[in-house]
């Protein structure tokens, strides 16, 4: 059994928590200063992709990275083809897992009193020492719920991924796309060992999240 999904997929899925991690979380601080409609605009921008299709984020991001798209034809130009390569898979899984991220820390930010923060800032604590010193701690079972769900997220992403990376074995070939592939050739004892795998990982994935939440409340 080709056990190169799994490599791609826990590499892919580590890689993409990541980069919706820091993602999550710049976005959740930045948008709490701000006010009105550029606020409620910005909100339904980064929580989209956890309403559209996988299919429709893909389009979007082939018309984006693709050889005639603004940012592929600009890495085109220095000899960098992001689609159907193991990065598209990475930016595939990051933009469905972001929203994931932005909506548990961005809660966990407006639960912490506004008179803490105050206070920070007549002791004059900068608006960083605030974020790295209180805001961060106070929400850190916020960001690391958020994580766990965008690794799972991540995890199981398959429209996004085929449309921008393709099946391609040993590079793109996710678990999900694994599965779909295996299924399609008549191969059902491999699409259901496969299908074992990924529950079992993210079984044990959630598990550990409520283990170690249940010794942080302890």
């Amino acid at each position: 059994m080709d056990w190169s999904p799994l490599l791609i997929s826990m590499k892919t899925s580590l890689s993409a928590t990541a980069c919706a991690l820091s993602l999550g979380i710049l976005a959740a601080w930045g948008i709490r200063g701000l006010g009105g409609r550029l606020k409620a605009i910005l909100d339904v921008l980064f929580t989209l992709p956890m309403i559209l299709p996988p299919t429709v984020l893909g389009f979007g991001l082939l018309l984006l990275l693709g050889r005639n798209g603004p940012i592929g034809r600009a890495f085109l130009s220095i000899g960098v083809r992001i689609v159907f390569s193991w990065g598209a898979t990475v930016i595939a899984a990051t933009v469905v897992a972001f929203p994931l991220v932005y909506r548990t820390v961005r809660a966990s930010f407006e639960q912490i009193d506004s008179a803490i923060l105050n206070a920070a800032r007549t002791l004059g604590l900068s608006e960083r020492s605030i974020f790295c010193r209180i805001m961060v701690p106070m929400s850190l079972p916020g960001i690391v719920a958020g994580a766990v769900l965008a690794f799972a997220r991540a995890l199981g992403e398959f429209g996004a991924t085929l449309m921008v990376a393709g099946n391609i074995p040993g590079r793109t070939s996710t678990i999900p796309i694994a599965i779909y592939f295996a299924s399609e050739g008549g191969d059902d004892g491999r699409a259901l060992a496969w299908v074992l795998i990924i529950v079992a990982i993210s079984f044990t994935v959630i598990l550990a999240m409520n283990w170690a939440g249940g010794r942080g409340r302890r």
